[in-house]
């Protein structure tokens, strides 16, 4: 067995030895398994759902934890870092995966030494360094729908004491969602990036890594289908009856094609969507003459978000566009001081300082069809009808951290490992709307329509300003493990950790400010406690390693935001969502039985709900009785299966002296889950396995060596859906959702030399 090495406590260390719920999948196992995107990395996962339709709209959860909607004044509940830099946005890891030295997933709060607080994991990614030999390739893949990927990386000595390295890549998809309105193809991709570093090492004692980083997207990535159908609230038109009357259908008329999986939409406006992301990064490492070293690391990052969406799904012109460009800037800094190690006491020792600035703009273009389609009224009246919108956000964030864990080696086989962090957080923000412009002058309408039509406006798109809002406060994360070699390769331990995700100011639109004040947009920190259970065990000379551990977390506060129904129209609110209990047990598998034979099987069960929620969105089923709240206490947490099972295996072979053949074949599949926030089940995904399979062949030896190999992702052609929304139409009652990629088969060759 190939030996993995982490850094899951800010030093270097065997993962068998590190006694943490974590999983770890090396680059190239990933590049094998076909994964290349965040939202696929669920399928080598345990405990993790990724729910990305496009890069705003995105998010990563673990145990249940954080399969948050985007709302510019939330942060995720797991951790996202690339190379030491923390995240600022689950959007800035839609990226395509390249170069990947491997992913660790540490599961549980990890605030003690991870950049900002998280209270459900921490998923880190680490790049290839630059080296000092000569490495690179090139690799090229083609398959069905137009796709094609590009990839390319140079690595070398610059000099005696400097090394670099370059990474390109380039993937383009046709898309294979077809509108019938006018026959063209949507969630197509169109993605392209760079990436350049210098490593400088003069001597044993010091290096100095640079990162700089660019990548593009610019296609229609996000485009949904619409999933469920569920009843109109009373005295309201569901969404097949009202986009009927927008286009002028006899009543019972089903214009809306109702199977998803027919990877069919039919709408009128364009869809398109596009993110620039990159930055640089300095990490610095002194490694002292006393065996201390010193860690520096500092980064600058930027994302920018611009969306274009059809929002109604129909061929009638209600919605034409509408949705949320973002910029987004973030400065961090962090001083860390790890101790010698072998005695009987190491620790780590360190400083964190990030900085965000982030605005949004929302926009809302109504076509001549709105007023069937978004507000309900076929009265004729052209209420707001072709009129236009915008609203405006802004934020900034400062936050401050000191944080220590040690580890007590009390003896051969017992280890205690304390860890504390103080945080303090400082937000400010502001969101303000303009009066809704365009459409029917007030002037033209009869004298007793006059103020109805008014008051509509003013209810939906009237001028509002919150003025400045500030929160503030000081949040501390702790960790107590003790850990146990039972024999030299089985390592016992329980763990109890705390942690806090700080509050929050909404700036992502007015939501219910206008009436329920400016207060209302502001939110709790989200805080949870955590109990871990496990073993990590080898076997017939580390052939077979396995890993067990139970958890049980609790959350107070869960933070999360949804479409309630306002005054007129439907309104998105960012909210804590009260409690949330988490339950479960996790394993982590792998073998090599035979020579070229390599197994693995993650998995987890797990029990996310509520504790207590009393004030959730009503369903569209609930809705339809007339109520606009709902109590979901005891029932399950939005995108939280409750099965997770993931077997895989790969089989290599020689063919003769230089030739070696090999087949992958990895299985994903996954019980149904809650789609949307109010637990319709008119939203619900339903349980989906993946397999792919890939064969190829490996020729040459040495320093030039060629891979060919013919594949399938989906290979069984299944439907499946990653996470799903609510219809922001009034008293519609329907379901939008994330449709997940079909069957594409293809090929790639790969030269290393």
């Amino acid at each position: 067995m190939v030996e993995v090495t982490v850094t899951a406590r800010r030093r270097t260390e065997r993962a068998q030895e590190v006694p943490a719920p974590m999983s770890v999948v090396r680059g190239d196992d990933l590049k094998a398994s076909l994964i290349s995107q965040v939202q696929d990395l669920q399928q080598a996962l345990p405990s993790t759902n990724a729910a990305f339709s496009q890069p705003r709209v995105s998010s990563v959860a673990v145990r249940g934890i954080g399969s948050n909607p985007a709302n510019e004044g939330l942060e995720g509940s797991v951790g996202l870092v690339v190379d030491n830099v923390y995240q600022g946005r689950p959007g800035m890891l839609a990226i395509d995966l390249v170069d990947l030295e491997q992913v660790e997933l540490l599961r549980g709060p990890q605030g003690t030494l991870f950049g900002k607080n998280t209270t459900a994991g921490v998923l880190n990614l680490t790049t290839r360094k630059p080296t000092f030999a000569p490495e690179h390739s090139i690799e090229l893949s083609g398959g069905q729908r137009g796709y094609y990927q590009a990839l390319a990386s140079l690595s070398g000595p610059l000099s005696t004491t400097l090394a670099g390295r370059l990474s390109v890549s380039k993937t383009h998809d046709d898309g294979w969602l077809r509108n019938r309105h006018d026959g063209r193809r949507y969630n197509s991709v169109d993605r392209e990036g760079i990436r350049g570093q210098l490593l400088y090492r003069p001597d044993a004692s010091f290096d100095l890594r640079l990162i700089a980083d660019y990548h593009r997207e610019d296609d229609t990535q996000g485009t949904l289908v619409p999933y469920g159908f569920g009843p109109a609230a009373p005295g309201k038109l569901d969404w097949q009856a009202a986009a009927a009357a927008a286009l002028g259908l006899p009543a019972g008329s089903r214009p809306i094609d109702t199977d998803p999986r027919s990877h069919q939409v039919d709408f009128d406006s364009a869809q398109r969507m596009t993110a620039y992301l990159g930055g640089v990064s300095a990490e610095a490492n002194w490694r002292l003459a006393s065996g201390f070293q010193v860690t520096s690391v500092t980064a600058s990052r930027f994302w920018t978000f611009r969306p274009r969406n059809d929002n109604d799904l129909t061929p009638a012109p209600g919605l034409t566009d509408g949705g949320f460009s973002v910029k987004h800037r973030q400065f961090s800094q962090e001083l860390r001081l790890a101790s010698p190690s072998g005695g009987r006491f190491d620790y780590v020792l360190g400083a964190y300082y990030y900085h965000q600035n982030i605005g949004d703009d929302f926009t809302t273009a109504m076509g001549p069809k709105a007023d069937i389609l978004v507000l309900n009224n076929t009265a004729g009246l052209g209420i707001v009808d072709n009129t236009f919108g915008r609203s405006h956000g802004q934020g900034t964030t400062d936050s401050y951290a000191l944080f220590g864990q040690g580890n007590w080696h009390v003896n051969d086989r017992l280890d205690v490992t304390v860890g504390l962090r103080g945080t303090h957080e400082s937000k400010d923000g502001r969101v303000y709307r303009e009066a809704l412009a365009g459409g029917r002058a007030l002037s033209t309408y009869p004298a007793a329509a006059r103020a109805v039509v008014a008051a509509t406006r003013g209810a939906i798109g009237g001028a509002y300003d919150s003025g400045d809002l500030h929160v503030s406060g000081n949040a501390p994360s702790g960790l107590a493990t003790a850990s146990y070699k039972v024999t030299p390769a089985l390592l016992a331990y329980a763990t109890l950790s705390h942690g806090e995700k700080s509050g929050g100011i909404s700036i992502s639109g007015v939501g219910s400010a206008p009436t329920l004040g400016a207060q209302s947009l502001k939110i709790e920190p989200e805080k949870a406690d955590n109990l871990e259970l496990g073993v990590k065990s080898g076997w017939w000379n580390n052939r077979l390693l396995v890993n067990v551990n139970y958890f049980r977390t609790r959350i107070q506060d869960y933070q999360t935001n949804a479409f309630v129904q306002g005054p007129v129209t439907k309104v998105l609110i960012l909210t804590n969502a009260g409690d949330v209990q988490s339950d479960g047990v996790e394993f982590d598998v792998k073998a090599r039985p035979a020579r070229g034979l390599s197994l693995t099987f993650t998995g987890s069960y797990n029990d996310a709900h509520y504790t207590r929620f009393a004030d959730a969105p009503a369903a569209a089923e609930l809705a339809a009785t007339g109520a606009t709240r709902a109590d979901l206490a005891g029932r399950p947490v939005v995108g939280a299966p409750k099965w997770i099972l993931n077997p895989g295996g790969r089989y290599e072979w020689r063919l003769g002296d230089d030739v070696r053949q090999y087949l992958i074949a990895n299985f994903a599949w996954r019980s149904r889950a809650e789609g949307y926030i109010d637990n319709s089940r008119f939203a619900r995904i339903g349980a989906y396995g993946l397999l792919n399979v890939a064969t190829g062949w490996r020729f040459g030896a040495g320093d030039r060596q060629w891979d060919v190999s013919l594949w399938a992702r989906n290979a069984l052609d299944r439907r499946y859906f990653l996470a799903a929304q609510a219809s922001q139409l009034t008293g519609g009652g329907g379901y939008s959702a994330a449709a997940g990629a079909p069957r594409t088969v293809g090929a790639t060759g790969r030269l290393e030399f």
